[in-house]
């Protein structure tokens, strides 16, 4: 992690925009990029959002700091078992998360990954949905990613071999757990 202060970021969430402004948006998402190897932990990114607006069970956001576009994410109903849960309807799947290569190292994913959390529990809250947490799945050669989880809260619930990128740790931040970024 850098020694710079992250800041803050925020979750623009695409579907809530109108066409001019999340047109804007992908622009800057198909702006982002991956450093050398990371593309086999994560996809194109703005494949990734484009996914998320056509499926109604996803809610794809644009990660902003500072007023740029430093990442993307998308939160997913129903579809924890991706990750190697339980349950598909107990937690949200946090899925297609990336911080652009130049804002890495800054402390900015593990703020996003809070505030994904805080997202997912806004969205229960709102439509008395019953999920507990939030789950992802990361791979255990990502060091930086499993490290950045664990600073936002997450905890590790175990191995899981199911993913195409070779093994995965499944982790799970529970909603109500106070995260320290």
């Amino acid at each position: 992690m850098g020694n710079e202060d992250p800041g803050w970021v925020w979750l623009i969430p695409l579907r809530d925009l109108d066409p001019d402004a999340r047109a804007i948006q992908l622009g800057a998402v198909a702006g982002l990029g991956l450093l050398p190897g990371q593309e086999r932990f994560v996809g194109d990114p703005l494949r990734m959002a484009l996914a998320g607006l056509e499926e109604e069970s996803r809610r794809p956001y644009v990660v902003e700091s500072s007023g740029s576009a430093v990442g993307v994410l998308t939160l997913q109903l129903g579809a924890a078992r991706l990750a190697g849960w339980r349950d598909d309807d107990s937690a949200w799947l946090l899925r297609g998360f990336l911080i652009d290569r130049r804002f890495q190292g800054k402390g900015l994913g593990t703020l996003a990954a809070v505030a994904a959390v805080d997202a997912a529990r806004r969205l229960t809250d709102r439509h008395h949905s019953g999920e507990a947490g939030v789950v992802l799945s990361v791979n255990e050669a990502n060091l930086a990613g499993l490290s950045a989880y664990r600073r936002a809260g997450f905890a590790d619930a175990g191995q899981y071999l199911g993913g195409s990128a070779g093994p995965q740790r499944t982790m799970f931040h529970r909603f109500g757990c106070a995260a320290r970024p």
